[in-house]
């Protein structure tokens, strides 16, 4: 069986996309699945991305990840590239703004693997950017449930 892609994606690629990267792949990891997943994280600007280097991690990203035992080491933010589509099999955004600059990106997504994290908890609000609001807490909470939830929906697929 064909491992499954995962591209996570967000704003800038510092906060909600990688902490949804490695959240979801410390579940996988405890459940010992790391084998049936790539999983990854891009931005869909390049705010944090200068002479082609990504900024690390957020700090109180970064904080919040290693106070729930999950490092982010050496993670740098990358944008996603219209490339990326044929490479992964789902690209799960934090917000409705994530998703329509990902249909721009990837020129639409004429397969149907765009969708929102939160879509899977059935919730279909936005995670809330963390950068703007300081609460790294919720953001940490809803990035958790949303992986869960998502790999739920791909273990009863």
């Amino acid at each position: 069986m064909d491992k499954i892609k995962i591209m996570f994606v967000c704003h800038g690629n510092i906060c909600r996309s990688p902490m949804a990267e490695f959240i979801f792949k410390d579940i996988i990891a405890k459940d010992g699945m790391e084998d049936k997943f790539i999983v990854s994280s891009s931005a869909t600007s390049t705010e944090e991305i200068y002479r082609g280097i990504g900024n690390p991690v957020y700090p109180p990203a970064k904080k919040i990840l290693s106070e729930n035992g999950i490092s982010c080491e050496g993670k740098r933010a990358v944008q996603l590239k219209y490339e990326d589509y044929d490479k992964y099999d789902y690209f799960i955004g934090m917000d409705r703004a994530n998703i329509r600059n990902m249909h721009i990106i990837l020129r639409n997504d004429p397969e149907g693997k765009i969708h929102k994290l939160m879509d899977f908890v059935g919730t279909h609000g936005d995670v809330a950017d963390p950068w703007y609001s300081g609460n790294f807490d919720v953001t940490y909470r809803d990035v958790l449930s949303g992986c869960r939830a998502l790999l739920d929906f791909l273990l009863n697929k």
